[in-house]
């Protein structure tokens, strides 16, 4: 994974504008790992992936993300902090072979769900249908008492059970925070998606070095190119004389 420089970051968030987040996850990882296709980035699974954009934000914003939630229960703000490298280390594991599953005679392999099933589960209008599709496309075999079934005999029983293996077996695919309140000591928990968080986070800093971009230009005649390629410790004394 490479580092971004003041000039990728601004190329990489041109790409990604009015992206599904699903797509912009994957411009993110296309501009920091030039070397892999992008059928190669989508085919992550979703673990994976985020290890990798976690990985991302640390070489831009360092380890520690500050975020804001309201209180379900008395609607207070709350701003809390995360270390992101609590989670890089956890991603399941790069296996070719299927997962499996047996309960009770029934026995399936499948495999864990990457960028491509995301953009597809968006479309779902409920739960249920969602964890259809993704039995439909995740699920490679699947037999009762040693003897081959089809996919759709699966009851919704059987396929929740499924999603929820699925969800222990990559389970740096759905990140949840445990939050207290410090007025009313309500305890809940968020999710937290390292993929939009960091395009919020990229999209704040592109605008803001555009803006920079601007001021320099306008004050020195400097090109685009010549201002990014300053340091941040430049850019920032010029911009001081600027001001």
């Amino acid at each position: 994974m490479r580092a971004l420089s003041a000039s990728d970051i601004i190329s990489t968030w041109e790409r990604g504008i009015g992206l599904h987040p699903v797509d912009q996850a994957l411009v993110l990882l296309s501009a920091a790992c030039p070397s892999l296709a992008p059928e190669q980035l989508a085919s992550l699974a979703i673990g994976r992936r985020d290890a990798s954009l976690l990985r991302l934000r640390e070489s831009i914003f360092g380890p520690t993300a500050t975020s804001t939630a309201t209180c379900p229960q008395c609607s207070e703000a709350l701003e809390f902090t995360v270390r992101t490298t609590d989670w890089v280390a956890d991603p399941a594991p790069d296996r070719g072979a299927p997962y499996e599953l047996a309960q009770d005679g029934l026995a399936l392999k499948f495999r864990l769900l990457d960028s491509t099933d995301l953009r597809t589960l968006a479309a779902c209008p409920n739960v249920v249908a969602a964890r259809r599709l993704l039995q439909d496309r995740c699920v490679l075999e699947v037999s009762r008492d040693g003897v081959r079934i089809a996919c759709e005999s699966l009851s919704e029983q059987e396929t929740a059970h499924l999603a929820s293996h699925m969800a222990e077996c990559d389970p740096l695919a759905d990140v949840a925070l445990d939050l207290e309140c410090a007025i009313c000591n309500h305890g809940w928990s968020v999710a937290f998606d390292i993929a939009s968080f960091l395009w919020h986070e990229i999209d704040a800093l592109a605008k803001r070095l555009l803006g920079e971009v601007h001021t320099l230009a306008r004050f020195y005649g400097w090109s685009e190119t010549d201002i990014l390629a300053l340091s941040p410790a430049r850019r920032n004394y010029y911009l001081e004389r600027a001001s």
